[in-house]
């Protein structure tokens, strides 16, 4: 194993990888009681077509999901969330864009849930009538989301912003989509991507790092790799696919929109530095304590504000979304916003400051360890250790250069106003 210090905080990582290229992060702490593991598979629904026996594969749309949910059937009947639960522990899963996780926290019986939880993720069991009665279950799932307008709205930003790109398509898919979904569709999704060389573990809490590796070893130090499928990769388009959008629904307050999409071609940063003062520009302009937040809340304009920075390969894309009683007037400030972007020095060093102290704060909570580092494994392949020193070393005018590089009117804008 080898040991990795995290810079500027009084933690270490313990970092180990077989030699079937399976990845292990263990964040190991003695003064708590509870523990967090995850195993993941790099596989999400950004997975549109790749290749099988030479040729291209396109499964239904939604099949990365619908495999999480058929994880929990096990040929011998026993259902992990019951196996789970006898120590009390709690057990889940979760499909995104880039990855599906299974997932199980507690106190107890950490060497038993380990070498459990590694078992059944290892052992897929899939038959025409388990898939079919999935079908039901995820089909109401879908619709349900359908009927939330938050989630309307966010389909529909992302429809407009994106021409070709997998993150306009709903995780789940669609009815139509699932409806066609074969258990032979996801037995070729599972052996091309749940194999050791795609796959990692972080465990998070308290566990001895040596004993959760030795069992990690037995029961997956065996297990063969596979040489992972070419994906196709979208074409996606440097503009936006639509401008305006107005939806109508049956809401109280109207709602607003605003995709931002930036190619990032001609921007020389790698991606955690590109990912940190995309970050910080959001956070400066639009964040908690900025200025315009501050001033739509005494103008009245802002019920709710939620804002979000969406890398992909080729672009970032700034998502705004918020509901108000004048839209209208709330589009204007912040198109006004961001044409007339000034960021002050004394901001900048505040808000530089401020993700210091929340590094320190986050890596004493095992929820918030686990969220910060998997971000870094997902995006970078590996556990950044010195991102506060990265952080304290930021320069405004580095900022100011990659402010000059966007353009903010290549913009969708999309309404959901009272039917």
């Amino acid at each position: 194993m080898k040991k990795i210090s995290l810079k500027g905080l009084e933690q270490n990582c313990f970092y180990d990888k077989l030699d079937n290229g399976l990845e292990v992060f263990m964040f190991p702490y003695e003064n708590k009681k509870n523990y967090f593991i995850s195993y993941a598979t790099r596989f999400g629904s950004d997975v549109l077509e790749f290749k099988v026996n030479g040729e291209y594969y396109k499964p239904p749309l939604g099949i990365a999901h619908f495999l999480e949910h058929k994880m929990f059937e096990q040929e011998d009947g026993i259902d992990p969330f019951t196996f789970f639960s006898k120590s009390g522990t709690d057990a889940n899963a979760s499909t995104s864009f880039e990855y599906t996780q299974y997932i199980c926290s507690g106190t107890k019986n950490f060497n038993e849930n380990l070498k459990y939880l590694i078992n059944y993720v290892n052992s897929p069991y899939f038959t025409d009538s388990n898939v079919l009665k999935e079908k039901g279950i995820i089909a109401e799932e879908i619709k349900m989301y359908d009927d939330i307008p938050d989630f309307k709205l966010e389909m529909k930003l992302r429809q407009a912003v994106y021409k070709n790109c997998s993150r306009r398509i709903d995780i789940a898919g669609s009815v139509k989509e699932i409806n066609k979904i074969t258990k032979d569709d996801l037995y070729t999704c599972y052996n091309s991507f749940y194999t050791p060389n795609n796959m990692f573990i972080l465990i998070v809490g308290n566990f001895l790092p040596e004993e959760a590796i030795d069992i990690i070893n037995k029961e997956l130090g065996s297990k063969k790799t596979l040489k992972l499928p070419d994906i196709k990769k979208c074409d996606e388009p440097l503009v936006v696919n639509k401008k305006n959008v107005t939806l109508k629904e049956e809401i109280e307050i109207p709602k607003l929109a605003v995709g931002i999409k930036v190619p990032t071609k001609k921007i020389k940063m790698d991606d955690l530095e590109l990912d940190l003062y995309t970050n910080m520009l959001l956070d400066i302009v639009f964040g908690d304590s900025s200025i315009f937040r501050e001033r739509m809340r005494i103008e009245k304009l802002l019920n709710d504000f939620y804002v979000e920075n969406e890398s992909i390969p080729g672009f970032r894309v700034f998502y705004l979304m918020a509901s108000s009683l004048d839209i209208n007037k709330l589009e204007e400030e912040i198109k006004y916003e961001l044409s007339n972007l000034s960021i002050s020095l004394k901001s900048f060093e505040r808000i530089k400051k401020v993700w210091i102290a929340n590094e320190v704060k986050m890596i004493d909570n095992i929820n918030s360890t686990v969220s910060n580092y998997y971000d870094d494994i997902l995006k970078y392949k590996k556990i950044i250790s010195n991102k506060i020193e990265i952080i304290r070393n930021m320069d405004i005018e580095k900022l100011n250069k990659l402010i000059s590089l966007i353009d903010f009117n290549n913009m969708s804008i999309v309404k959901m106003i009272n039917k």
